[in-house]
Protein backbone atom coordinates (compact mmCIF):
# COMPACT_ATOMS: atom_id res chain seq x y z
CA UNK A 1 0.00 0.00 0.00
CA UNK A 2 2.79 2.41 0.93
CA UNK A 3 4.60 1.69 -2.33
CA UNK A 4 1.45 2.41 -4.33
CA UNK A 5 1.06 5.81 -2.65
CA UNK A 6 4.66 6.71 -3.48
CA UNK A 7 4.01 5.79 -7.11
CA UNK A 8 1.08 8.24 -7.13
CA UNK A 9 3.00 11.22 -5.75
CA UNK A 10 2.68 14.23 -8.06
CA UNK A 11 6.09 15.02 -9.64
CA UNK A 12 7.79 18.21 -8.46
CA UNK A 13 11.17 19.83 -8.99
CA UNK A 14 13.09 21.25 -6.04
CA UNK A 15 15.18 23.42 -8.38
CA UNK A 16 12.48 25.08 -10.50
CA UNK A 17 8.97 23.72 -10.54
CA UNK A 18 7.67 26.41 -12.90
CA UNK A 19 8.91 25.26 -16.30
CA UNK A 20 7.28 23.92 -19.44
CA UNK A 21 9.23 20.72 -18.92
CA UNK A 22 7.85 20.12 -15.43
CA UNK A 23 4.34 20.92 -16.64
CA UNK A 24 4.72 18.22 -19.30
CA UNK A 25 6.09 15.75 -16.75
CA UNK A 26 2.99 16.29 -14.63
CA UNK A 27 0.64 16.07 -17.60
CA UNK A 28 2.21 12.78 -18.62
CA UNK A 29 1.90 11.55 -15.05
CA UNK A 30 -1.80 12.53 -14.82
CA UNK A 31 -2.53 10.97 -18.20
CA UNK A 32 -0.88 7.76 -17.03
CA UNK A 33 -2.75 7.78 -13.72
CA UNK A 34 -6.20 8.75 -14.98
CA UNK A 35 -6.34 8.08 -18.69
CA UNK A 36 -7.35 11.68 -19.36
CA UNK A 37 -6.31 13.35 -22.61
CA UNK A 38 -4.64 16.68 -21.74
CA UNK A 39 -3.83 17.79 -25.30
CA UNK A 40 -5.63 21.15 -25.07
CA UNK A 41 -4.68 21.74 -21.44
CA UNK A 42 -1.04 21.66 -22.48
CA UNK A 43 -1.39 24.34 -25.17
CA UNK A 44 -0.80 27.83 -23.81
CA UNK A 45 0.98 31.02 -24.77
CA UNK A 46 1.91 32.43 -21.36
CA UNK A 47 5.41 32.12 -19.94
CA UNK A 48 5.70 29.91 -16.87
CA UNK A 49 7.91 32.50 -15.17
CA UNK A 50 4.81 34.57 -14.34
CA UNK A 51 3.15 31.75 -12.40
CA UNK A 52 4.95 31.64 -9.01
CA UNK A 53 2.57 32.94 -6.38
CA UNK A 54 -0.50 32.08 -8.46
CA UNK A 55 -0.50 28.27 -8.79
CA UNK A 56 1.21 25.08 -7.64
CA UNK A 57 1.70 21.80 -9.53
CA UNK A 58 1.10 23.62 -12.82
CA UNK A 59 0.06 21.42 -15.76
CA UNK A 60 -1.44 23.88 -18.24
CA UNK A 61 -4.44 26.12 -18.71
CA UNK A 62 -8.21 25.89 -18.91
CA UNK A 63 -9.28 28.00 -21.86
CA UNK A 64 -12.44 30.02 -21.14
CA UNK A 65 -14.31 31.75 -23.96
CA UNK A 66 -14.25 35.52 -23.51
CA UNK A 67 -16.90 37.75 -25.05
CA UNK A 68 -17.21 41.51 -24.95
CA UNK A 69 -20.33 43.43 -23.91
CA UNK A 70 -21.04 47.08 -24.42
CA UNK A 71 -20.10 49.75 -24.74
CA UNK A 72 -21.59 51.03 -21.51
CA UNK A 73 -21.51 54.73 -20.68
CA UNK A 74 -20.51 55.33 -17.06
CA UNK A 75 -20.61 58.61 -15.19
CA UNK A 76 -18.57 57.70 -12.14
CA UNK A 77 -16.12 59.42 -9.89
CA UNK A 78 -13.43 57.03 -11.12
CA UNK A 79 -14.86 55.37 -14.26
CA UNK A 80 -15.88 57.96 -16.82
CA UNK A 81 -16.72 57.34 -20.46
CA UNK A 82 -17.57 54.34 -22.62
CA UNK A 83 -16.32 50.87 -21.69
CA UNK A 84 -16.22 47.53 -23.49
CA UNK A 85 -16.57 44.86 -20.80
CA UNK A 86 -14.85 41.44 -21.13
CA UNK A 87 -16.93 38.53 -19.81
CA UNK A 88 -15.48 35.03 -19.54
CA UNK A 89 -18.32 32.52 -19.55
CA UNK A 90 -19.64 29.30 -21.05
CA UNK A 91 -23.28 30.41 -20.70
CA UNK A 92 -24.90 31.29 -24.00
CA UNK A 93 -27.09 34.47 -23.98
CA UNK A 94 -25.13 36.02 -21.10
CA UNK A 95 -22.97 38.42 -23.14
CA UNK A 96 -25.88 39.30 -25.41
CA UNK A 97 -28.10 40.00 -22.41
CA UNK A 98 -25.56 42.26 -20.73
CA UNK A 99 -25.03 44.14 -23.99
CA UNK A 100 -28.77 44.68 -24.27
CA UNK A 101 -28.89 46.07 -20.75
CA UNK A 102 -25.96 48.36 -21.50
CA UNK A 103 -27.75 49.72 -24.55
CA UNK A 104 -30.68 50.69 -22.35
CA UNK A 105 -28.39 52.36 -19.82
CA UNK A 106 -26.77 54.35 -22.62
CA UNK A 107 -30.06 55.52 -24.11
CA UNK A 108 -31.13 56.72 -20.66
CA UNK A 109 -28.03 58.88 -20.35
CA UNK A 110 -25.55 56.44 -18.83
CA UNK A 111 -25.19 54.92 -15.40
CA UNK A 112 -24.04 56.92 -12.37
CA UNK A 113 -21.63 55.06 -10.06
CA UNK A 114 -20.32 55.84 -6.59
CA UNK A 115 -17.79 54.11 -4.34
CA UNK A 116 -18.93 54.85 -0.78
CA UNK A 117 -16.16 53.16 1.22
CA UNK A 118 -13.80 50.18 1.19
CA UNK A 119 -12.29 47.95 3.89
CA UNK A 120 -10.68 44.54 4.21
CA UNK A 121 -10.93 42.72 7.52
CA UNK A 122 -9.20 40.18 9.69
CA UNK A 123 -11.07 39.22 12.84
CA UNK A 124 -9.05 37.58 15.63
CA UNK A 125 -10.78 36.09 18.67
CA UNK A 126 -9.23 36.50 22.13
CA UNK A 127 -9.99 33.97 24.89
CA UNK A 128 -10.05 34.90 28.62
CA UNK A 129 -10.80 33.38 32.01
CA UNK A 130 -14.11 35.21 32.28
CA UNK A 131 -16.53 37.48 30.42
CA UNK A 132 -15.54 40.36 32.73
CA UNK A 133 -11.91 40.17 31.65
CA UNK A 134 -12.99 40.04 28.01
CA UNK A 135 -15.04 43.21 28.50
CA UNK A 136 -12.19 45.07 30.22
CA UNK A 137 -9.80 43.95 27.48
CA UNK A 138 -12.06 45.63 24.95
CA UNK A 139 -11.71 48.95 26.72
CA UNK A 140 -7.92 48.51 26.76
CA UNK A 141 -7.99 47.97 23.00
CA UNK A 142 -9.90 51.23 22.50
CA UNK A 143 -7.46 53.10 24.73
CA UNK A 144 -4.43 51.78 22.80
CA UNK A 145 -5.79 51.95 19.24
CA UNK A 146 -3.10 54.32 17.97
CA UNK A 147 -0.30 52.05 19.20
CA UNK A 148 -1.97 49.00 17.65
CA UNK A 149 -2.40 50.90 14.39
CA UNK A 150 1.26 51.86 14.34
CA UNK A 151 2.41 48.26 14.84
CA UNK A 152 0.01 46.84 12.25
CA UNK A 153 1.08 49.32 9.58
CA UNK A 154 4.79 48.45 9.94
CA UNK A 155 4.06 45.33 7.85
CA UNK A 156 2.68 47.13 4.79
CA UNK A 157 3.36 50.25 2.77
CA UNK A 158 -0.24 50.35 1.54
CA UNK A 159 -2.58 49.04 4.22
CA UNK A 160 -3.99 51.47 6.80
CA UNK A 161 -5.84 50.36 9.93
CA UNK A 162 -8.95 52.55 10.16
CA UNK A 163 -10.95 51.00 13.01
CA UNK A 164 -11.41 47.94 15.23
CA UNK A 165 -14.94 46.69 15.84
CA UNK A 166 -15.58 44.55 18.92
CA UNK A 167 -18.08 42.00 20.22
CA UNK A 168 -18.19 40.03 23.48
CA UNK A 169 -19.56 36.49 23.41
CA UNK A 170 -19.17 34.25 26.47
CA UNK A 171 -15.55 34.73 27.63
CA UNK A 172 -14.41 35.60 24.12
CA UNK A 173 -13.72 39.02 22.66
CA UNK A 174 -13.95 39.21 18.88
CA UNK A 175 -12.03 42.05 17.24
CA UNK A 176 -12.62 42.98 13.61
CA UNK A 177 -9.67 44.92 12.19
CA UNK A 178 -10.72 47.14 9.26
CA UNK A 179 -7.99 48.18 6.81
CA UNK A 180 -7.92 50.14 3.58
CA UNK A 181 -5.72 48.26 1.09
CA UNK A 182 -5.14 50.50 -1.91
CA UNK A 183 -5.57 48.63 -5.21
CA UNK A 184 -5.05 45.16 -3.77
CA UNK A 185 -7.86 42.96 -2.50
CA UNK A 186 -5.70 42.69 0.60
CA UNK A 187 -6.65 39.48 2.43
CA UNK A 188 -3.03 38.39 2.85
CA UNK A 189 -1.92 41.95 3.55
CA UNK A 190 -4.34 42.43 6.43
CA UNK A 191 -3.65 38.94 7.78
CA UNK A 192 0.03 39.77 8.16
CA UNK A 193 -0.70 43.19 9.66
CA UNK A 194 -3.23 41.81 12.13
CA UNK A 195 -0.83 39.06 13.22
CA UNK A 196 1.78 41.69 14.10
CA UNK A 197 -0.83 43.68 16.00
CA UNK A 198 -2.06 40.63 17.94
CA UNK A 199 1.46 39.66 18.96
CA UNK A 200 2.01 43.20 20.25
CA UNK A 201 -1.31 43.07 22.12
CA UNK A 202 -0.43 39.77 23.80
CA UNK A 203 2.97 41.15 24.83
CA UNK A 204 1.62 44.43 26.21
CA UNK A 205 -1.95 43.97 27.43
CA UNK A 206 -2.32 43.42 31.23
CA UNK A 207 -4.49 40.34 30.68
CA UNK A 208 -3.82 36.63 30.51
CA UNK A 209 -5.27 35.48 27.21
CA UNK A 210 -4.64 33.64 23.99
CA UNK A 211 -6.04 34.19 20.50
CA UNK A 212 -6.88 32.77 17.10
CA UNK A 213 -5.88 34.98 14.19
CA UNK A 214 -9.33 34.45 12.69
CA UNK A 215 -12.42 33.86 14.79
CA UNK A 216 -14.41 33.69 11.52
CA UNK A 217 -16.10 37.08 11.94
CA UNK A 218 -14.06 38.42 9.04
CA UNK A 219 -16.23 35.99 7.03
CA UNK A 220 -13.46 35.46 4.51
CA UNK A 221 -14.94 33.99 1.31
CA UNK A 222 -18.33 33.51 2.93
CA UNK A 223 -21.45 35.65 2.67
CA UNK A 224 -22.58 37.36 5.86
CA UNK A 225 -25.13 39.96 6.83
CA UNK A 226 -22.35 41.72 8.74
CA UNK A 227 -20.75 42.64 5.41
CA UNK A 228 -24.07 43.98 4.13
CA UNK A 229 -24.07 46.47 7.00
CA UNK A 230 -20.37 47.26 7.48
CA UNK A 231 -18.78 46.73 4.03
CA UNK A 232 -16.04 44.29 3.05
CA UNK A 233 -14.16 45.22 -0.08
CA UNK A 234 -15.81 48.13 -1.90
CA UNK A 235 -19.30 49.41 -1.15
CA UNK A 236 -20.30 50.61 -4.60
CA UNK A 237 -23.62 51.83 -5.99
CA UNK A 238 -24.78 52.07 -9.62
CA UNK A 239 -27.97 54.01 -10.40
CA UNK A 240 -30.06 55.01 -13.39
CA UNK A 241 -33.31 56.85 -14.16
CA UNK A 242 -35.05 54.75 -16.81
CA UNK A 243 -37.43 56.35 -19.30
CA UNK A 244 -40.63 54.39 -19.88
CA UNK A 245 -40.50 54.79 -23.66
CA UNK A 246 -36.89 53.57 -23.81
CA UNK A 247 -37.64 50.51 -21.67
CA UNK A 248 -40.64 49.64 -23.83
CA UNK A 249 -38.66 50.10 -27.05
CA UNK A 250 -35.67 47.95 -26.03
CA UNK A 251 -37.06 45.53 -23.43
CA UNK A 252 -40.75 45.34 -24.46
CA UNK A 253 -41.96 46.06 -20.91
CA UNK A 254 -43.18 49.24 -19.23
CA UNK A 255 -41.66 50.81 -16.16
CA UNK A 256 -44.90 49.98 -14.31
CA UNK A 257 -44.56 46.30 -15.23
CA UNK A 258 -40.90 46.37 -14.24
CA UNK A 259 -41.65 47.97 -10.87
CA UNK A 260 -44.42 45.45 -10.17
CA UNK A 261 -41.98 42.66 -11.02
CA UNK A 262 -39.48 44.09 -8.55
CA UNK A 263 -42.07 43.99 -5.76
CA UNK A 264 -42.80 40.32 -6.39
CA UNK A 265 -39.10 39.48 -6.67
CA UNK A 266 -38.33 41.31 -3.43
CA UNK A 267 -40.97 39.27 -1.62
CA UNK A 268 -39.65 36.01 -3.05
CA UNK A 269 -36.07 36.87 -2.15
CA UNK A 270 -37.14 37.81 1.37
CA UNK A 271 -38.95 34.50 1.85
CA UNK A 272 -35.92 32.62 0.59
CA UNK A 273 -33.50 34.74 2.69
CA UNK A 274 -31.48 35.29 -0.47
CA UNK A 275 -28.22 37.24 -0.32
CA UNK A 276 -29.31 39.31 -3.34
CA UNK A 277 -32.82 40.34 -4.34
CA UNK A 278 -32.08 41.07 -8.00
CA UNK A 279 -32.00 38.51 -10.82
CA UNK A 280 -28.35 37.48 -11.13
CA UNK A 281 -25.54 39.69 -9.85
CA UNK A 282 -23.20 36.67 -9.65
CA UNK A 283 -23.32 36.10 -13.42
CA UNK A 284 -21.69 39.38 -14.40
CA UNK A 285 -19.38 39.45 -11.39
CA UNK A 286 -18.09 35.90 -11.92
CA UNK A 287 -17.56 36.45 -15.65
CA UNK A 288 -15.69 39.69 -15.05
CA UNK A 289 -13.68 38.15 -12.21
CA UNK A 290 -12.51 35.23 -14.35
CA UNK A 291 -11.63 37.51 -17.26
CA UNK A 292 -9.59 39.95 -15.15
CA UNK A 293 -7.77 37.66 -12.72
CA UNK A 294 -9.77 38.30 -9.56
CA UNK A 295 -9.97 35.68 -6.82
CA UNK A 296 -13.02 33.75 -8.04
CA UNK A 297 -13.94 32.58 -4.52
CA UNK A 298 -14.74 36.19 -3.65
CA UNK A 299 -17.84 35.99 -5.83
CA UNK A 300 -19.66 34.50 -2.83
CA UNK A 301 -19.18 37.74 -0.88
CA UNK A 302 -19.21 40.14 -3.81
CA UNK A 303 -22.55 39.10 -5.33
CA UNK A 304 -24.57 40.02 -2.22
CA UNK A 305 -26.47 43.26 -2.34
CA UNK A 306 -29.71 45.11 -2.97
CA UNK A 307 -31.58 46.05 -6.12
CA UNK A 308 -33.69 49.11 -5.24
CA UNK A 309 -36.42 50.78 -7.29
CA UNK A 310 -38.86 53.68 -7.18
CA UNK A 311 -41.55 54.40 -9.77
CA UNK A 312 -41.75 58.15 -10.26
CA UNK A 313 -44.96 60.12 -10.81
CA UNK A 314 -44.04 60.86 -14.44
CA UNK A 315 -43.57 57.14 -15.20
CA UNK A 316 -39.77 57.14 -15.01
CA UNK A 317 -38.20 54.37 -12.95
CA UNK A 318 -35.30 54.95 -10.59
CA UNK A 319 -33.21 51.77 -10.28
CA UNK A 320 -30.01 51.13 -8.36
CA UNK A 321 -27.70 48.27 -7.41
CA UNK A 322 -25.80 48.42 -4.12
CA UNK A 323 -22.90 45.99 -3.74
CA UNK A 324 -21.64 46.33 -0.14
CA UNK A 325 -18.86 43.76 -0.28
CA UNK A 326 -17.34 43.85 -3.77
CA UNK A 327 -13.79 42.50 -3.43
CA UNK A 328 -11.68 43.54 -6.42
CA UNK A 329 -8.07 44.30 -7.28
CA UNK A 330 -6.14 45.85 -10.15
CA UNK A 331 -2.76 45.08 -8.64
CA UNK A 332 -1.29 41.81 -7.39
CA UNK A 333 -2.66 38.28 -7.46
CA UNK A 334 -3.95 37.06 -10.80
CA UNK A 335 -4.29 40.55 -12.28
CA UNK A 336 -0.72 40.41 -13.58
CA UNK A 337 -1.19 37.21 -15.60
CA UNK A 338 -0.98 37.92 -19.36
CA UNK A 339 -4.53 37.29 -20.60
CA UNK A 340 -6.11 38.70 -17.45
CA UNK A 341 -3.95 41.79 -17.76
CA UNK A 342 -5.08 42.23 -21.36
CA UNK A 343 -8.72 42.25 -20.22
CA UNK A 344 -7.89 44.86 -17.57
CA UNK A 345 -6.20 46.88 -20.33
CA UNK A 346 -9.52 46.90 -22.23
CA UNK A 347 -11.06 48.65 -19.24
CA UNK A 348 -8.14 50.98 -18.56
CA UNK A 349 -7.78 49.36 -15.16
CA UNK A 350 -4.21 48.09 -15.06
CA UNK A 351 -2.07 48.79 -12.02
CA UNK A 352 -2.27 51.12 -9.07
CA UNK A 353 -4.94 53.77 -8.62
CA UNK A 354 -7.56 51.83 -10.58
CA UNK A 355 -9.41 49.59 -8.09
CA UNK A 356 -12.25 52.05 -7.48
CA UNK A 357 -12.62 52.53 -11.23
CA UNK A 358 -12.88 48.79 -11.73
CA UNK A 359 -15.43 48.52 -8.90
CA UNK A 360 -17.63 51.10 -10.61
CA UNK A 361 -17.46 49.18 -13.90
CA UNK A 362 -18.47 45.97 -12.12
CA UNK A 363 -21.48 47.67 -10.50
CA UNK A 364 -22.59 49.18 -13.81
CA UNK A 365 -22.31 45.76 -15.44
CA UNK A 366 -24.44 44.14 -12.74
CA UNK A 367 -27.14 46.79 -13.19
CA UNK A 368 -27.20 46.23 -16.95
CA UNK A 369 -27.54 42.49 -16.57
CA UNK A 370 -30.30 42.76 -13.98
CA UNK A 371 -32.38 45.07 -16.16
CA UNK A 372 -32.04 42.77 -19.14
CA UNK A 373 -32.85 39.50 -17.37
CA UNK A 374 -35.72 40.88 -15.30
CA UNK A 375 -37.23 42.37 -18.45
CA UNK A 376 -36.90 39.03 -20.24
CA UNK A 377 -38.69 37.27 -17.39
CA UNK A 378 -41.50 39.85 -17.31
CA UNK A 379 -41.95 39.93 -21.09
CA UNK A 380 -41.85 36.14 -21.44
CA UNK A 381 -38.66 36.10 -23.53
CA UNK A 382 -36.49 34.32 -20.95
CA UNK A 383 -36.88 30.81 -22.32
CA UNK A 384 -37.05 31.82 -25.99
CA UNK A 385 -33.72 33.69 -25.76
CA UNK A 386 -32.07 30.58 -24.35
CA UNK A 387 -33.69 28.54 -27.13
CA UNK A 388 -32.05 30.85 -29.66
CA UNK A 389 -28.61 31.48 -28.10
CA UNK A 390 -28.15 29.39 -25.01
CA UNK A 391 -28.07 25.93 -23.50
CA UNK A 392 -31.63 25.05 -24.50
CA UNK A 393 -30.49 24.47 -28.09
Amino acid sequence: MEGNMVDKKIPRSSENDYTDEMAKVRRDFIQQQTGANLEHTGKYSIGTDVLPGNIENFIGVVQMPVGVAGPVTIDGEHAQGDFFVPLATTEGTLVASYSRGMRLLNECGGVKTTVVEGFMQRAPAFIFESAREARDFGQWIDDHFLSIKEVAETTTSVGKLEKIQQWSISRFRYLRFNFTTGDAAGQNMVGKATLAACEWIIANAPFSCRYLLSGNMDTDKKHSHLNMLHSRGKRVIAEIMIKDEVLQKIMKVSTKQFADGCVMANTGAMMASAAYNGPHSANGIASLFIATGQDEANVVESHAGLLSHQLMENGDLYLSVTLPSLIVATFGGGTGLPTQNECLQMLGCVGKGKANKFAEIVAATVLAGDISLKSAVISGHWVSSHDQLGRNR
